[in-house]
């Protein structure tokens, strides 16, 4: 979702996994206008809006089976707002149809990229320049699958080459929207993850004092223009009073490279060769009563978008049948909401967010629902002054009460759903575990919001200070991850969460 708080103008249920139809929120004036889609014709508007003029049907083909399988994994990734999905890079740029977008769309009508005979999760950027990224790298945290690993493209052949030179000044405004304090006095690069890609910068004289290279994109992309720096595969060095970024690639580099399917299509690769190459292990099948798994060299599939585009999982399932007079009864007597002035409209949405998520909860917890007291903040400012934590934390429990960041930079993020969640999980199981390291009540807020096994690797669990002061948001992601591996690790089975240790 665009940032500034944008409301929707109906606040209707997303439709459900395997529907025909898609709701999408259309920006127009500063709100979002719902309209419901055919996935066949959302597909193909997609395509324009997402596949780089002059691309081949192969590549159009494997766009749109891409686009399928995204729009079948997010599906409800705005259901909080009464639609599914955005037409804006934050989800999928829509456009007008035209007729190579129309054909493609209809040529691979109900096909998916299939893992294991689930949907997969795919990720796509504009260009890899020429080496793939892995998920975790991006988006600390993430799952690993074995079809998104970090290796070399031909396709892409490292275009496009780019380089920009930004003021200091200019980099001291980024970081000062971005919630970032004090004077930059310096900017270099720390380290590089095994892809080559800038993994943490040092900011010298700026708090937090450390940015990845990811993040780096994002907040000078938001105020100053996402055309300077177009990758995390950059080099940098100072030029008097400002910074000079030599990269090449373009978006966060994970799975299918748009360019370099357009190359490989142009080499005559079909399709289903070109989703091979980025997606290796998956299949081509389709979603029915069952889904049905389909050879690999069967018509055509890739996945492909100019723009950056990350997938993040629905949010689970609301259990229970209660009514809307249940859900507003229960509102009234034990959620309480207090949100920026002018912010009057987004009330019923978060109240209805908020009984829905604690439900589960409650569910998969075996606790007694908690009386919830929740404080949406106007700026990171505020948020940190409350929560007494960096903004880039976004959520944190202060003497029981919630605290959120700006609704417009967890939107923005697509944190919104996943960092409520974890809150209330700390509502609900900070008083059980109270005299437990900080890893144990972080672990369980981040498994039982995001329940999806992440095989709870083997790993050194975080000290207490790595998450409660953090130095970084690449460095709290790392901690975020390890907490949650630590607790998964002996949760798995049937031992009771209140005894891990």
């Amino acid at each position: 979702m665009a940032r500034g708080g944008v409301q929707p103008r109906t606040t209707q249920p997303p439709a459900p996994i395997g529907s025909d139809t898609i709701r999408i929120g259309v920006l127009k004036n500063g709100s979002y206008e719902v309209v419901t889609l055919p996935m066949e014709v959302y597909v193909g508007r997609v395509l324009a809006g997402e596949a780089a003029p002059g691309s081949l049907p192969a590549s159009l083909e494997s766009l749109a089976v891409a686009i399928r399988t995204y729009t079948t994994t997010n599906r409800g990734r705005h259901g909080a707002d009464g639609f599914d999905l955005c037409d804006q890079t934050h989800c999928q740029v829509m456009r007008t149809a035209n007729v190579a977008t129309e054909r493609a769309a209809l040529a691979t009508a109900e096909q998916l990229l299939l893992y294991k005979g689930a949907p997969a999760t795919v990720f796509y950027s504009a260009s890899c320049g020429g080496r793939s990224e892995k998920p975790s790298n991006v988006w600390p945290g993430a799952d690993d699958p074995p079809y998104l690993s970090v290796h070399d493209d031909d396709g892409c052949g490292g275009f496009p080459m780019w380089s920009a030179e930004l003021a200091a000044a200019d980099l001291q405004r980024a970081f000062t929207a971005g919630g970032f304090t004090g004077t930059l006095r310096d900017l270099r690069v720390l380290a590089r993850n095994d892809s080559g890609r800038v993994a943490r910068l040092a900011l010298d004289g700026l708090t937090p004092r450390e940015i990845s290279g990811q993040d780096l994109r994002m907040v000078v992309g938001r105020a100053l223009g996402f055309q300077h720096i177009q990758s995390a595969s950059f080099d940098l060095r100072r030029s008097g009073r400002a910074f000079r970024f030599s990269g090449h690639g373009a978006g966060h580099g994970v799975g299918l490279c748009v360019i370099g399917s357009m190359k490989l299509a142009a080499q005559g690769e079909s399709a289903a060769q070109i989703l091979a190459r980025y997606f290796p292990g998956t299949t081509i099948g389709s979603l029915g009563p069952r889904l049905s798994a389909a050879p690999a060299e069967k018509p055509s599939v890739a996945t492909a978008p100019p723009r950056e585009t990350r997938v993040v999982p629905p949010a689970p399932a609301s259990p229970g049948t209660a009514t809307v007079s249940d859900i507003d009864a229960i509102r009234a007597a034990d959620v309480q909401l207090t949100l920026p002035e002018g912010s009057v409209e987004e009330r019923g949405v978060l109240s209805q967010l908020v009984v829905r998520e604690r439900q589960a909860l409650v569910q998969a917890l075996g606790v007694p629902a908690p009386r919830v007291r929740l404080r949406v903040h106007d700026s990171t400012e505020a948020y940190e002054r409350a929560a007494r934590r960096p903004w880039f934390t976004l959520g944190a429990v202060v003497d029981n009460e919630v605290q959120l960041a700006p609704l417009w930079l967890l939107r923005d993020r697509g944190m919104l759903e996943r960092t409520l969640r974890r809150q209330l999980v700390h509502l609900m199981v900070d008083g059980e575990l109270p005299a437990k390291p900080a890893w144990v009540r972080e672990g369980a807020s981040i498994y039982f919001a995001d329940p999806a096994s992440s095989g709870a690797p083997r790993v050194v669990c975080p000290q207490d200070r790595e998450l409660q002061s953090p130095v970084s948001l690449g460095a709290l992601g790392d901690a975020f991850a390890r907490a949650r591996s630590c607790f998964e690790r002996q949760v798995t089975g049937s031992r009771d969460w209140r005894k891990v240790r």
